[in-house]
């Protein structure tokens, strides 16, 4: 794959909503912009650590064992209707500028993504490792403040654009409902799986 494969292929998986978008998008739309942005560097953190894990330690794991992807993608489900129950629950109580979303959380949230499967495994060459990694690496993280600053300024221009007409909570219980479905959905392909 050439890095303007990689970059075309990265920049749609980006944008594609999931998990860290979504918070992304709640925490733009909760406390703003300016203070959303420091979110990027879990992100960012997240997709690095997760890409060096799957690389490293679990690709060769599931080539020796099978069931430990569908064990995998078990656990990430749990983790994601684990985060929908906490963005539903303090939808409840949700005061204008208050968010439960911080780096920790976008980090963790990033560190088990789906997303970060294809990036380790389908858009960075099998061959790239050690210091033939930097240049891919590189490129997702200048990708990654683009793709997710412009998350944070969509929730940030929905907040604007629906205050007053909806209250703060509806956006949490909507998030919360997105990461409920998204674990659905990777817990429905771990029972698929051949």
């Amino acid at each position: 794959m050439t890095l303007e494969t990689f970059l075309l292929g990265a920049t749609a998986l980006l944008a594609t909503p999931g998990p860290t978008n979504t918070l992304l998008a709640t925490s733009g739309a909760g406390r703003g912009v300016l203070r959303s942005l420091p979110l990027l560097a879990g992100e960012i953190g997240g997709y690095v650590l997760a890409i060096l894990i799957l690389r490293e330690g679990v690709g060769p794991a599931i080539a020796a064992v099978p069931a430990f992807e569908t064990a995998l993608r078990l656990a990430v489900s749990g983790y994601l209707l684990y985060l929908a129950l906490r963005l539903w629950r303090f939808g409840a109580t949700a005061e204008a500028g208050g968010g439960p979303i911080g780096v920790r959380r976008v980090f963790v949230t990033t560190l088990l993504n789906p997303k970060a499967i294809i990036f380790a495994f389908t858009l960075i060459p099998a061959e790239a490792d050690g210091l033939a990694l930097l240049p891919w690496m590189g490129s997702l993280a200048a990708l990654i403040l683009c793709a997710g600053g412009l998350w944070i300024l969509a929730g940030s221009a929905m907040a604007r654009g629906l205050s007053g007409r909806v209250s703060g909570r509806i956006g949490y219980r909507f998030s919360a409902l997105v990461l409920a479905l998204l674990a659905g959905m990777v817990s429905a392909h771990a029972f698929t799986l051949g």
